[in-house]
C-alpha cells in the first residue's frame, strides 16, 4: 500500500509544468527529476524566510557556491539575487539550467526558482593533436568543452562574420551542438540542408564528433567517409574561411567539417606551410601510397596467377624460387599477411604506448621471419606487405587510410579471379562509386566531376598561395 502511494505520488509529480508555492513540493519535484546521489541539497535561511539550494556536484564552482552562502549574512541579499540570478516557474528549464551545471534557489511560499549561474564543466589542459600530426602547423587540439572550442576558433578568425548556432539534438540523452560558418562566403543552400538533416536525427546515443557524422553522411554504406572530422583548430579555421561549415559538438574533442570532398581528405594543414615544389611533391608521394596501397597486393596476385608473361624473366625466375616452398595459392598467401599485419596494427593501438612500439616493430620482424623461414610465404610477398604498410601511413587522415586499407582486400579477390582485369574492373567501379557520391550538396569527385579549373590547381598540384587565395571566392559559385 505504501508503495501504491508513493508510485502515484510520483506519477503526480511528474505532470506538474510550474512550480508550486511550499517549499516542500518544489523539493518534490526537483528529487523526482534527479533521483540521484550526486544531487547536493542545501537548506539555507535568508531573512527569515526558508530556501533550498540544488545542484549536482562536480558540476559547479565551489567558490561561487561560497561566495552565495557568505552573502546569506548580508542585509543586500535580496539585491543579490536579483542581480545575479535568473527566475522561472518552469519545471522543464530548471531541469535543463541543473544539467548545464547551474544551481536553483527555491523559497518556501515562492513559485518561481532562482537560476544561478555556476556551471565549471570538467576540463582537461590544452594538448598538441595526436591524430592530425603537423610538422609547422598549431600545437593546440580541441578539447571536449563546446564553448573553448569555439573561443579557440575566434581566436584563428577574426571576422564578425563567423557565426554560430545552437541546436539541440537527442530525446533522452540530450547534446548541443553549435554550427559555425563564415556568412558571406557559406553556401545558403548547403546550411539549409544541414539544419533539417539534424532537426530531423533520431538518436539518442551521440558521444562523439564521428558518430554525429555517419548519422548525418549522405551514404552510410559507401566504404569512403563523405564527412571530415579534425582535432585541429587552424585545419577549421582553414575549411571556414573557403566556405565550409564547422559542427561543434559539446563532449568531443574533434569536429566536423562539410562538406568534404574526396581529395579534402589527402590535403594536410603542412601542404600549405611549405613552399610550392615541396608540397606538390608530397602530394605526388601521397598518390603514389595510395596506388600502392590498393593495387600493389593485388598486381601481385595477377601476376603470380594469371599474368607472369608480363614480367621480365629474370624476376619471374626469383619469385619463382621464393615460391617453391610455399604450399598456398597466391590469395591465401597474402591474405594470411595482410590479417597478420592488421592484427599488429590494431595491438599497437590498443596497447599503452611504450609497449606498442615494441610490439609492431618485433612482432612483425619476427612473425615475417619466422613465416618465410618455415615456408608459409615467400621473401617477396613480405616485401610487398612490408611497403603496402608504409605506403598507408602516408595518408594524412586516419579514416581514409582505414577505408583504402579495407577495400584492397576485395580487389586481391578480383586480382586472384580475373588477373589484371579483374584490377582494372575493381578501377572502374571504385570511379564510378565516388563520381556517384555527394558529401551535401558537393559532388564528391569535384574540381574533376564537374571540372572546375581555378581550383585544379589545389588538387594533386598546389599552386602557389596568392593564387588559391584569388581563387578561394570562387568555389561555392
Amino acid at each position: 500500500m505504501v508503495y501504491s502511494n508513493e508510485k502515484n505520488r510520483n506519477k503526480k509529480l511528474s505532470v506538474y509544468q510550474n512550480f508550486k508555492c511550499t517549499l516542500k513540493t518544489n523539493s518534490e519535484i526537483i528529487h523526482h527529476l534527479f533521483p540521484t546521489a550526486d544531487l547536493i541539497e542545501k537548506d539555507l535561511y535568508i531573512g527569515d524566510k526558508p530556501a533550498r539550494l540544488f545542484f549536482l556536484s562536480g558540476f559547479i564552482d565551489d567558490q561561487k557556491i561560497d561566495l552565495f552562502i557568505n552573502n546569506l549574512k548580508s542585509d543586500e541579499i535580496e539585491i543579490f539575487v536579483r542581480n545575479n540570478m535568473v527566475s522561472t516557474n518552469k519545471v522543464n528549464e530548471v531541469e535543463k539550467a541543473i544539467l548545464a551545471g547551474k544551481s536553483i534557489l527555491l523559497f518556501d511560499g515562492d513559485p518561481i526558482a532562482y537560476v544561478y549561474s555556476t556551471e565549471k564543466m570538467p576540463q582537461r589542459n590544452f594538448a598538441p593533436p595526436s591524430i592530425d600530426n603537423s610538422l609547422k602547423g598549431s600545437k593546440i587540439a580541441f578539447v571536449e568543452t563546446a564553448n573553448t572550442n569555439i573561443a579557440l576558433l575566434r581566436r584563428f578568425i577574426t571576422n564578425k562574420d563567423l557565426k554560430t548556432k545552437q541546436k539541440e539534438i537527442g530525446k533522452k540523452n540530450k547534446n548541443r551542438i553549435s554550427i559555425m560558418y563564415i556568412e558571406e562566403v557559406v553556401d545558403q543552400k548547403l546550411l539549409t540542408a544541414l539544419e533539417e538533416r539534424i532537426t530531423n536525427l533520431d538518436a539518442d546515443k551521440i558521444i562523439n564528433a564521428n558518430q554525429l557524422a555517419q548519422l548525418i553522411e549522405e551514404n552510410s554504406l559507401s566504404p569512403f567517409p563523405q564527412i571530415l572530422t579534425t582535432e585541429r583548430p587552424d585545419e577549421a579555421a582553414t575549411q571556414l574561411l573557403i566556405g565550409r561549415v564547422v559542427i561543434i559538438l559539446d563532449g568531443s574533442s574533434e569536429v566536423i567539417v562539410l562538406p568534404a570532398p574526396f581529395l579534402a581528405f589527402f590535403k594536410s594543414i603542412d601542404d600549405y606551410s611549405s613552399r610550392t615544389l615541396v608540397a606538390t611533391f608530397t602530394r605526388i608521394l601521397r598518390l603514389v601510397a595510395i596506388m600502392i596501397t590498393l593495387f600493389l597486393p593485388g598486381i601481385y596476385i595477377a601476376i603470380v596467377s594469371f599474368n607472369y608473361e608480363i614480367v621480365p624473366l629474370k624476376l619471374l625466375v626469383s619469385i619463382g624460387e621464393s615460391r617453391v616452398r610455399v604450399p598456398f595459392d597466391p590469395l591465401v598467401e597474402a591474405f594470411l599477411m595482410e590479417i597478420t599485419l592488421e592484427l599488429l596494427r590494431e595491438a599497437g593501438i590498443r596497447l599503452p604506448s611504450p609497449i606498442s612500439t615494441t610490439v609492431g616493430v618485433v612482432g612483425g620482424i619476427v612473425i615475417g621471419q619466422a613465416a618465410v623461414q618455415a615456408g608459409i610465404v615467400s621473401n617477396i610477398m613480405v616485401i610487398i606487405v612490408a611497403l603496402t604498410a608504409i605506403s598507408s601511413f602516408i595518408i594524412p587522415n586516419y579514416e581514409m587510410a582505414s577505408s583504402i586499407r579495407i577495400i584492397r582486400f576485395p580487389i586481391m579477390v578480383m586480382a586472384s579471379l580475373f588477373g589484371i582485369v579483374g584490377i582494372i574492373v575493381s578501377t572502374m567501379v571504385l570511379i564510378i562509386h565516388i563520381l556517384s557520391l555527394k558529401s551535401f550538396t558537393l559532388s564528391y569527385s569535384r574540381p574533376f566531376s564537374p571540372v572546375i579549373f581555378n581550383q585544379l590547381m589545389d588538387t594533386v598540384v598546389r599552386a602557389p598561395l596568392n593564387f588559391i587565395w584569388q581563387t578561394t571566392k570562387k568555389e561555392n559559385k
